[in-house]
């Protein structure tokens, strides 16, 4: 059996042992997502803004994903590319927080028109 159909089969079954290798807390699961460091770092950044995730959860998924070769405009995109799935509402809630995480107050900025 292909070892990706093997994965979500036991996925599916919530195999305990299997779950807990794979996607036990605090482990890195970027080995095993067999994504490159950088896409794994946008996809949990992704997952993150979908999910209404706390502010330090945006901050160090920002982190990592930068750390892993990622620009701010992939970061940027990533919350363009989870749009159409998330909704408008969730993207207009979710830009201002992921600003704060790339250091861009957004709220200050629009408090101060013509500055950048």
């Amino acid at each position: 059996m292909a070892e990706y159909k093997e994965t979500l089969r036991r996925l599916a079954l919530n195999d305990e042992s299997f779950v807990e290798s794979v996607l036990g807390m605090g482990r890195d699961t970027v080995e095993v997502s067999r994504l490159d460091p950088k896409t794994h770092a946008l996809v949990r950044l992704g997952a993150s803004l979908a999910i209404d995730a706390a502010p330090s959860s945006y901050q160090s998924n920002v982190e990592v994903a930068l750390a892993a070769g990622a620009s701010i405009d992939e970061i940027v995109g990533t919350l363009i590319a989870v749009a159409p799935t998330v909704g408008l509402t969730r993207v207009v809630s979710a830009a201002p927080e992921l600003a704060l995480a790339l250091g861009y107050d957004v709220d200050a900025a629009l408090e101060t028109p013509g500055e950048d």
